[in-house]
């Protein structure tokens, strides 16, 4: 039998007996990295997860900082019991609260202290724009601790 050889589809070899091909092997086509069209798709789908993420994750640490201000002044007011106790003045500068330690970026200010009646703070955050916390005690004044409207309540706005 006489061998021929016959023209076949690109990518095929194979030895040919009259009008047969008889396909020997498949020659693999290499493909190497990604075509553009796919890099495009995977940098837009990343772009919509972080859309939807990045909104999510400011909020929750706005709430985080104002989460800290307000512990900050629930153990400052722990404090402030405490000094007027051995003292029996409230002080009238946080210095004085030597066990007292405000978180990092929160800012407290005792605006008021009374001879052992009361007094009255507020606090902020640098992260926080525009929000601040207040809380006032006994004798103090809501006015000298905004947005506070009850004693002995930490509020914030």
């Amino acid at each position: 039998m006489k061998k021929a050889s016959l023209s076949a589809p690109d990518g095929i070899r194979g030895i040919a007996a009259k009008d047969q091909i008889i396909r020997i092997d498949v020659l693999p086509q290499v493909r190497r990295g990604f075509t553009l069209i796919e890099l495009l798709i995977v940098v837009v789908i990343i772009g919509i997860l972080a859309g939807i993420v990045i909104p999510r994750y400011e909020s929750v640490r706005e709430k985080a900082y104002v989460a800290a201000v307000m512990s900050d002044l629930k153990v400052m007011a722990t404090q402030m019991e405490i000094y007027q106790s051995d003292n029996l003045v409230y002080p009238a500068n946080i210095a004085l609260l030597v066990d007292f330690t405000a978180s990092e970026g929160v800012n407290i200010t005792i605006n008021e202290a009374t001879a052992g009646t009361g007094w009255a703070a507020t606090g902020n955050h640098d992260g926080l724009s525009g929000t601040q916390c207040g809380f006032y005690y006994g004798n103090g004044s809501a006015a000298n601790a905004v947005p506070a409207t009850s004693p002995g309540v930490v509020t914030c706005e």
